[in-house]
């Protein structure tokens, strides 16, 4: 079995209108969120062999604030990824070793929520409970799908993935106010 984390990028800083939108970095939310994001992964022992990252400069730091991992990852940093649709994102995963058990993709929506739709299908969705639901209705930013893999990575199509969990930033920070 294959696991394979989606991870839509933290939340980004739009103060400077001056920025083009893949230089937008992380907000002070998106740091933090991204940081709580890395300590859950750590303790629920999601560690990738590969990471596929987006050239964008708020996925490249939503990378640097959930490490470091147990192991030390392949990282393969993707302009093909920025702002990529789940037909591409799907194309870049088929392209994955066969040896990598577990590969983290940290991109954009909306092709990272229209991929995880896709993998989870729709009896996926139906019978997933209230993680399924809350990845129905939306992936927010600093979101991580988990899916099991059963299929070779060249073979993963609609359907192909159970989901496992479905984590958000504000499930795991404390509330505040």
């Amino acid at each position: 079995m294959r696991q394979l984390l989606l991870l839509r990028h933290a939340k980004s800083a739009w103060d400077d209108a001056r920025l083009p939108d893949h230089d937008r970095p992380l907000d002070a939310r998106g740091q933090r969120d991204a940081a709580a994001m890395g300590e859950a992964m750590r303790k629920l022992g999601l560690s990738p062999d590969i990471v596929l990252v987006s050239s964008a400069r708020r996925t490249r730091e939503t990378l640097a604030a959930i490490e470091p991992f147990d192991a030390s990852p392949l990282v393969d940093e993707d302009e093909g990824l920025y702002l990529a649709p789940a037909e591409r994102m799907l194309e870049m995963l088929h392209a994955v070793p066969e040896t990598a058990r577990s590969v983290l993709l940290i991109g954009h929506n909306p092709g990272m929520h229209n991929l995880a739709l896709t993998l989870a299908g729709p009896g996926g969705l139906a019978r997933g409970g209230r993680e399924a639901e809350k990845l129905g209705e939306r992936y927010p930013t600093g979101g991580l799908a988990e899916f099991a893999v059963a299929s070779p990575w060249w073979g993963l199509e609609a359907g192909g993935g159970r989901l496992v969990r479905f984590l958000c930033p504000r499930d795991l920070l404390p509330k505040d106010g």
